[in-house]
């Protein structure tokens, strides 16, 4: 068995040798005529923009450099797995020529795509050609014995050169197929990374700043969502103390100034308002617990996530079963925001799902609080706009966590949040 296993992985192992050689050389024969080829565009476009004529060019040949780019990301992550980040401006829909020209030229983004090209059809195309070299050129070695070198060694005897051996005759072209079987080897090590090496040469120019940049303004959005979902929050405290707690301690002491008056005339209306107090009372501290819930549960404080969730599924109408694997305790505000987010994926399951059942699973791992909450009903649910799902991948945002929904019509529907931190 250990055997077969063996051989798969050396199949599998050739096979990826091969495959990015043929995909290096494929690079190579596409980079060198459309790096150049744009290039020159770029640079003409450019310098007819005070002629006029450039205004009208240079969007289209800018738009063509970016799809390059794009085309060198997309192969750069599915033959490689190498991520390029890209942070372009967005192009207002219906600009005017000069407009888009000059928003393109402005953008650092593009800038470093045109700068990208020169490396793209130099460095680029050497290391893009490295894989298919360091695969063929073994190959021809392990050739010459076969008679290959009598094509190349002519008849006065003048020696072919395979790297530093000189073949002459059948006993050198041994020689050289000696060094072919080294190179092999070294090409069945190295090719991949060759290729690999090639990506990383177009990140360094390509990415740039663009991730801190996309950073930057992703971190901006969750700032603002969260300085929006604060002020909402203390809207509607405001408002909940108002028309509950406010309003009945208010009803209470206008009861206790009744009491007052009719303590000594009407003992017995007196002991029914103040019965009524006491019930006033306990609904307004009722109240107050509930909206001190709603801010912070006590048991997430006390007790943490995990029973808090357990407590959360306690209070459904549906069967609902949860699973916590948490080997300690995130911080307050990350806590506070993976409950919040599960009620509300709790409460869209109960309400729109269609679900029977429903099953949810807290675990710790990477580095990342994972929580997944599964339903077995209608399915359709999506993140939009207006939708609850919306606000949960804002709050989770805002800790730099995500949102994945998967949820085929028919169903099932599964979400799974994510957020970044350690567990104390």
């Amino acid at each position: 068995m250990n055997t077969d296993i063996g051989h798969g992985t050396f199949r599998e192992r050739t096979r990826g040798v091969l495959t990015a050689a043929v995909q290096g050389l494929t690079l190579a024969v596409a980079v060198l005529p459309l790096g150049v080829a744009f290039l020159v565009l770029t640079l003409l476009s450019v310098a007819f923009v005070p002629l006029g004529i450039g205004l009208f060019t240079t969007p289209v040949v800018l738009t063509g450099v970016r799809a390059l780019a794009g085309v060198h990301r997309r192969l750069a992550e599915q033959w490689c797995g190498i991520r390029i980040p890209a942070a372009y401006r967005p192009l207002p829909a219906g600009t005017r020529p000069w407009t888009r020209a000059f928003r393109l030229l402005g953008d650092p983004q593009v800038r470093r795509d045109v700068l990208w090209l020169p490396v793209l059809f130099t460095a680029g195309f050497v290391t893009a050609l490295l894989p298919a070299l360091l695969v063929l050129y073994p190959v021809e070695g392990l050739l010459l014995p076969a008679g290959l070198w009598r094509a190349y060694v002519p008849a006065d005897g003048t020696p072919y050169w395979y790297a530093f051996v000189p073949v002459t005759g059948l006993a050198s072209a041994f020689g050289a197929a000696g060094l072919a079987v080294v190179l092999l080897v070294v090409a069945y090590r190295y090719t991949p990374r060759a290729l690999a090496a090639h990506f990383r040469l177009a990140r360094k120019v390509l990415g740039g700043d663009a991730e801190l940049t996309e950073r930057v303004r992703v971190l901006t959005e969750t700032r603002r969502d969260a300085v929006d979902t604060s002020a909402a929050e203390l809207r509607r405290i405001e408002r909940d103390l108002h028309d509950g707690a406010q309003a009945r301690l208010v009803a209470m002491g206008m009861d206790l100034g009744t009491i007052e008056m009719l303590v000594e005339h009407d003992p017995a209306q007196a002991k029914e308002l103040l019965a009524q107090a006491r019930r006033n009372s306990a609904e307004a501290l009722e109240e107050l617990r509930d909206l001190v819930r709603g801010i912070h549960p006590p048991v997430l404080a006390e007790r943490g996530l995990g029973d808090a969730v357990r407590a959360l599924a306690l209070r459904l109408p549906l069967p609902t079963e949860v699973a916590v694997e948490l080997p300690g305790r995130a911080d307050a505000p990350v806590e506070s925001a993976a409950y919040f987010a599960v009620s509300e994926v709790l409460t869209n399951a109960v309400k729109h799902s269609g679900a029977d059942r429903i099953w949810a699973d807290l675990h710790h791992t990477d580095g990342r609080l994972r929580i997944t909450v599964t339903d077995n009903g209608q399915g359709g649910a999506a993140i939009g706009a207006g939708s609850g799902l919306a606000g949960v991948e804002r709050r989770l945002g805002t800790f730099d966590g995500v949102l994945a929904v998967n949820s085929p019509v028919g169903g099932p529907t599964m979400v799974t949040m994510e957020i970044p931190c350690v567990l104390s």
